[in-house]
């Protein structure tokens, strides 16, 4: 199972397995041995049971990075948060990070949740800071650009925050898209990061370009988190029968959107409503379906159904070595490990002798590693909207309807890296003495035959344009449909 972390944890009650760290104001300077307590504890931790922790660095840059967390100087806990995370992206691991949704509400509170929010919706096109919405009404259009924000070029805005966001490898496509603002999200990463880097403010003083290359000031008021979070779309409601994702029909197609499949624990029968979708597209005979997964990180591997609903064959999902860097955690650290599932605890022998330093892990999930054609087949023509935001499940899944030839991909190259990542189950270590939290991965794919450091290359490249942006089009759904 690959799992999106933005999703999953707000569906996860974790068990506090130690005393709750005191109160946290945000520029409380942090006793200097509570950050190296918790450093040493993290280096202990992350050394013994991060499967990744070497993939793209050696041990003298690792330490480096321990001592640099632990320097001299005045701490509190944005700064010491910063600092964090600025060695977990060294690590070059997507799903290594101090999560937003998993830190407790003190922690939240002091670092999250300032009404300090720019109030627009962007998207990052190479260093170009291109507006994409203006939900209070500022008279910003979409297909503008922000030149600078509050003094600062837009292109060292993003530099600085480049250094701070999570991704697989060197996929800088996937860095920029999370720190583009899509309104999405509970927590924006840009939203988290900005203000720590350059400073809160209760406005932002912009300099926007028009399309007529015209320039002006705009001095914008801030926006609050509740006023951020009410411009999302329609969240999915997990007590509920309600479909997550929707299908219609555009000339001879039919396009499957489907932005998210964070689904655990949902009411939902998803596998139930796609079956029905596909059994209506061989029924109706719809000669073409588009898939736009464009939005959607991951969460459960919701693409298996749509594959054992378009192959005639047994299709093995990856040939990747699954390694872990233990069989049974130490257990002084069982402690500070929170989870799901105490059954990662113990591998047991699922956990057999790979090196000197891994483990090869059997299967225990109950997908396995095929997936079997299921019902009448779906015979028409697969296309599927890719882009950077694709990193997890729904890397895999383009991964295999490329590989495969189930479809074409349409778009811009994913996110994630096809030299493998680390995922698959997970602890949330804590941090006693600081309070933070930071998410350690336990399971490491890794490809048997060397691989680029890259995603995953569409078919057909189509990428989002400013000119596009401004005239409301989506050149890669028309692409698909043409």
């Amino acid at each position: 199972m690959s799992l999106d972390r933005r999703s999953l944890l707000t569906a996860l009650t974790a068990t506090p397995f130690v005393q709750a760290a005191p109160p946290i104001e945000g520029e409380t300077p942090l006793p200097r041995d509570a950050v190296a307590e918790d450093v040493a504890l993290m280096r202990e931790a992350y050394g013994a049971l991060h499967p990744g922790l070497l993939r793209y660095n050696d041990p003298a840059t690792i330490e480096a990075g321990y001592a640099a967390l632990t320097a001299p100087g005045p701490s509190d806990l944005a700064g010491f948060y910063l600092r964090l995370s600025r060695f977990l992206t060294t690590i070059r691991c997507g799903h290594t990070y101090a999560n937003f949704y998993n830190q407790r509400a003190p922690v939240r509170r002091a670092l999250f949740e300032g009404p300090d929010r720019l109030p627009l919706r962007f998207v990052w096109l190479g260093s170009r800071m291109v507006v994409t919405g203006d939900p209070l009404g500022l008279g910003v259009s979409p297909g503008d650009e922000v030149v600078t924000l509050n003094g600062v070029p837009a292109g060292e805005v993003l530099a600085a925050l480049m250094t701070v966001a999570r991704a697989d490898g060197g996929n800088d496509a996937k860095r920029r898209q999370l720190m583009s603002v899509g309104g999405e999200d509970s927590f924006e990463s840009f939203d988290v990061f900005y203000p720590l880097i350059f400073g809160a403010r209760t406005r932002h003083d912009l300099v926007i370009e028009g399309q007529d290359g015209r320039r002006r000031r705009l001095l914008a008021p801030a926006m609050t988190l509740a006023q951020r979070r009410a411009q999302r779309p329609p969240q999915i409601d997990k007590d509920h029968d309600t479909p997550a994702w929707t299908m219609r029909r555009e000339k001879d197609a039919a396009i499957l959107t489907m932005p998210g499949w964070a689904l655990y624990g949902a009411a939902w029968d998803w596998r139930a409503w796609l079956d029905a979708r596909m059994d209506e597209l061989i029924a109706q005979k719809v000669p073409r379906l588009v898939i736009d997964i464009r939005d959607n990180e991951g969460g459960l591997d919701c693409g298996d159904a749509i594959i054992a609903r378009l192959t005639q064959t047994p299709v093995r999902k990856d040939d990747m070595l699954r390694l872990t860097r233990y069989r049974r955690i130490p257990e002084n650290l069982k402690p500070y490990l929170d989870t799901w599932d105490r059954a990662f605890d113990d591998w047991g022998d699922d956990a057999q002798p790979y090196d000197d330093r891994f483990y090869t892990l059997a299967r225990r999930d109950s997908e396995g590693a095929v997936i079997e054609p299921k019902g009448p087949r779906y015979a028409g023509e697969v296309r599927v909207l890719i882009g950077p935001q694709n990193s997890s499940a729904t890397f895999q899944f383009s991964q295999l309807m490329q590989r495969e030839r189930l479809g074409r991909l349409y778009g811009e190259t994913t996110g994630g890296s096809r030299r493998g990542i680390n995922g698959g189950a997970f602890y949330f270590l804590r941090l006693p003495r600081t309070g933070i939290e930071v998410d350690l991965p336990l399971i490491g794919y890794f490809p048997r035959t060397p691989q680029p450091d890259a995603g995953l290359a569409p078919d057909v490249f189509v990428p989002r344009r400013r000119e596009t942006i401004a005239a409301g089009v989506d050149p890669a759904l028309m692409a698909a449909l043409g």
